[in-house]
């Protein structure tokens, strides 16, 4: 098992670099830059100043130099500076890391909860009235966009209704003088259409493939054994049956990982949550490279580690990898 984690461990070293150059590339081969969209209006942005401002950036330099500075920062854990403001790109990402992920991790939790539960159900009960309307519920969640299903929320919810806010993280009139409890009563109505809109897609997708992963695994010789034996039907189901039917999904899991980060641009721009989505959809409009880099870094060690860790899962799940591992 040590043998095998190492080697998953090493392989992400040069993973993390092929990702690091090719979007540093992509990048850079994108239209315009940010010395022209931040001065695209000024009359008195001379040819001149343009050049002094590349070079102050450093964008004048070959782009394989650009990656070997930025490397080296990050070596040192140093993003660099936004071009925008010149402030510290970490900086900039801390102050929002923490709501974005609060928010996808609450959705996540909101999805594993009910998904699973009706991913068996749905197997256990196959072709009843249940597993139909779960069926519909599905291609309804597929169907849906999360911004339209937003904007139908914030337009019944909060303006119709008035039952729930639509936009940012609290109330501004009034929320530094509330108490601490009537500040997270307030916080959970401010944050519940985000991770309503955030975990309805994800909810449908893995209630679905928790079925079918579930009707493979009851339809198992070794079922038909367990039931031959006289085990409890709900023993069947929950130890024999589940432990085989969660190995897919710890694979779609692992794999949401980055979406904390890179899946939240849509519902953090309706909702004006100031987030790390947010950030990076302003990041693309200003061409604001260290920040974006800042980002993909982010993005790209979630997707790393949700890997790891959906082979970490595999492992502890499955006896027959760890036995596969350690001969």
């Amino acid at each position: 098992m040590l043998g095998y984690l190492l080697k998953r461990i090493l392989l992400l070293i040069p993973t993390f670099l092929g990702i690091t150059i090719l979007s540093f590339m992509v990048m850079h081969l994108a239209p315009g830059e940010p010395v022209g969209i931040q001065n695209e209006f000024n009359p008195k942005f001379t040819p001149e100043m343009r050049e002094r401002l590349r070079a102050q950036y450093g964008l004048d330099k070959p782009l394989y130099v650009q990656y070997a500075r930025w490397l080296k920062g990050l070596v040192t854990l140093d993003l660099g500076r936004s071009f925008a403001d010149q402030r510290p790109v970490w900086e900039k990402i801390k102050e929002r890391l923490w709501v974005t992920l609060l928010i996808n991790l609450l959705s996540m939790a909101l999805i594993v909860l009910v998904a699973i539960p009706i991913g068996i159900r749905s197997a256990v009960k196959e072709g009843g009235a249940f597993d139909r309307i779960m069926t519909v519920f599905v291609f309804f969640g597929y169907a849906m966009p999360s911004f339209w299903l937003a904007l139908l929320l914030m337009l019944l919810l909060g303006i119709k209704l008035g039952l729930l806010p639509i936009s940012g993280l609290h109330s501004l009139m009034g929320y530094h003088q509330l108490s601490w409890p009537e500040k997270v009563l307030d916080w959970a109505k401010h944050l519940i259409l985000p991770i309503f809109v955030s975990a309805f897609g994800g909810l449908a997708g893995l209630s679905r493939y928790m079925r079918s992963s579930m009707i493979e695994a009851l339809r198992q010789d070794y079922i038909t054994t367990a039931r031959a034996k006289g085990l409890p039907e709900r023993k069947v189901i929950y130890k024999h049956a589940l432990r085989n039917a969660l190995l897919p999904l710890i694979t779609i899991l692992g794999l949401s990982i980055p979406g904390l980060v890179g899946g939240s641009v849509i519902f953090e721009s309706i909702f004006a949550i100031p987030g790390v989505g947010q950030l990076m959809w302003t990041a693309v409009m200003m061409r604001d490279y260290p920040v974006l880099m800042g980002n993909l870094v982010i993005v790209s060690v979630l997707t790393l580690l949700g890997n790891l860790l959906a082979d970490i899962g595999y492992a502890l799940a499955d006896p027959r990898i760890r036995k596969g591992v350690r001969s």
